[in-house]
């Protein structure tokens, strides 16, 4: 294959006078990938992406946790540490993640049902699945 075109391989590209020079970063342009279905890509990794289903709590689990939540509305004017664990649901699919949040409770809001961190962040009680005192 190198025989066929021996003869021109050394030669300069063609100069025409009533154009000028591409640079080579136009050339490369020319041969850039080219994507005819625009956000196939983006919709093939969102099928893709995995999320959790929230698993329904035991007898057990909802006793030790309405136990945590009075104790935690006992010690609530000393900004209590905790830790909760939390199902934070998928914005885009059926699903979400469990989360972790540590840090120090400011406020029980019973009427929206959240606890308010010192932060400012709100997570539902009702989607809490374990709350532990750090010490």
């Amino acid at each position: 294959m190198n025989e066929r075109y021996y003869n021109i391989r050394f030669m300069s590209r063609p100069q025409y006078a009533d154009l000028p020079p591409m640079s080579i970063h136009d050339r490369a342009a020319q041969f850039a990938p080219f994507a005819a279905l625009t956000g196939y890509d983006d919709a093939v990794n969102e099928t893709a992406r995995l999320t959790d289903s929230r698993r329904e709590l035991t007898e057990d689990e909802i006793d030790s946790l309405n136990g945590a939540l009075n104790r935690l509305k006992d010690i609530l004017p000393y900004c209590p540490d905790v830790t909760v664990t939390y199902f934070l649901p998928d914005e885009r699919k059926k699903g979400g993640r469990y989360v972790t949040k540590r840090g120090e409770v400011r406020i029980i809001d019973s009427y929206e049902g959240t606890i308010v961190f010192t932060d400012g962040v709100r997570i539902p009680i009702k989607a809490l699945s374990e709350l532990n005192f750090d010490k």
